[in-house]
């Protein structure tokens, strides 16, 4: 059992808060030789399998980083083109490591901006009076749990589908939300959440 993700989205659907606990399992890792026995292609900014499956690599497998050094979408560590990179035999032999590709900060925008919307769809739908909107999505492989605050933000939590205590949790979120962001005078209501520069007397006493 764990919890993945935590998110808050503002009442107009935008991310304001993210923290990913969950670590994407890697698929393969294996080392080649020149020539590269699948076949690559750019998607969405990344390099991924778009023919060759096998020994554990498969169609749709993003490449996750190449001689243990994590790739910066279709450039390599250093700033290469990863398939211009890949055509030169002189870089042989390498180990590349394929895995689900991970979500940008913009890519994980766009299924918040959907829940929320689907939020205000079933408050609306709901048979019953006053209906606060979707509390819980669930599926075979996560459970994603809602709340509402007075404020319209909405701290989501994704969870493996067995886990408990999450209503627990999601008031503990809430008063961590009201005790260190709306109570700094600093923070705007609804703009992203960030922690704050450390303060140089947390180190030394302040003379």
């Amino acid at each position: 059992m764990a919890i993945f993700s935590v998110y808050a989205v503002n009442k107009s659907g935008g991310f304001i808060y993210q923290y990913d606990n969950y670590v994407h399992r890697a698929e393969a890792e294996k080392t080649f030789r020149y020539p590269l026995d699948c076949v690559l292609k750019i998607h969405d900014e990344k390099v991924v399998v778009s023919f060759g499956q096998r020994d554990g690599i498969r169609v749709g497998n993003a490449l996750l980083s190449i001689n243990g050094l994590d790739v910066n979408g279709k450039f390599t560590a250093d700033g290469k083109e990863i398939i211009e990179y890949l055509k030169d035999s002189t870089n042989y032999p390498l180990s590349i490591l394929f895995g689900r590709a991970r979500l940008s900060s913009n890519e994980k925008l766009m299924p918040a901006s959907m829940f929320h919307s689907l939020f205000a769809i079933g408050s609306q739908l709901s048979p019953e009076v006053g209906s606060t909107g979707i509390e819980m999505l669930e599926t075979d492989m996560f459970k994603r749990h809602c709340f509402q605050t007075l404020t319209g933000i909405k701290l989501i939590v994704l969870t493996d589908p067995r886990q408990s205590g999450i209503d627990e949790l999601l008031r503990k979120i809430y008063e961590i939300y009201s005790d260190f962001a709306l109570k700094n005078p600093f923070y705007s209501l609804a703009m992203p959440i960030r922690p704050p520069p450390q303060c140089r007397c947390w180190a030394s006493p302040c003379s």
